[in-house]
């Protein structure tokens, strides 16, 4: 029998290209999966390892994790930790500063996330996300030096998988 298997290729397109096209599945009621690439939103998220699903942002709250465009053609996956009438103030878990946003600028809401390259999803209104999400947003004033261990200590030691 012939090995009719292919190497799969992986194409990438620069965010500015691929969200608005996401963006744009998301307004039509469908729900996207997305390749996550960036370290805004370590700890619990690692770039080209883990996957978003998505869905349209609506009535978004704090805590949620979102899709936002903070300037034209610009996005992040941060979670929002204050939202003032119309102005949205976003942070990547990884992050010590912010971004911004209006309300309107919220494109997607993230319903859960695929890790180390599991089939299942850790659900956003799941225990294990509700949990961390608890502890890792308190934990702001020293997160400076528990992102600096685990950058420098805990990712020497274990490595991420990439999948």
């Amino acid at each position: 029998m012939a090995n009719n298997r292919r190497p799969i290729q992986k194409i990438q397109f620069p965010n500015e290209i691929l969200l608005p096209m996401v963006v744009s599945d998301l307004e039509k009621g469908k729900t996207v999966t997305i390749n996550l690439r960036g370290y805004s939103m370590r700890p619990f998220l690692e770039n080209d390892r883990d996957k978003a699903l998505l869905t349209l942002a609506k009535d978004p709250q704090v805590g949620d994790a979102v899709l936002a465009e903070i300037s034209p053609k610009k996005y992040v996956l941060h979670r929002i930790i204050a939202i003032d009438g119309d102005d949205v103030t976003l942070r990547g878990d990884g992050n010590l500063g912010v971004e911004h946003c209006k309300i309107g600028d919220v494109k997607a809401k993230a319903l859960g996330f695929y890790r180390k390259g599991r089939d299942t999803l850790d659900s956003t209104d799941g225990k294990k996300w509700k949990i961390y999400s608890w502890f890792w947003t308190r934990l702001y004033p020293i997160r400076r030096y528990l992102l600096a261990f685990y950058r420098r200590i805990w990712l020497k030691i274990f490595k991420p998988k990439i999948q």
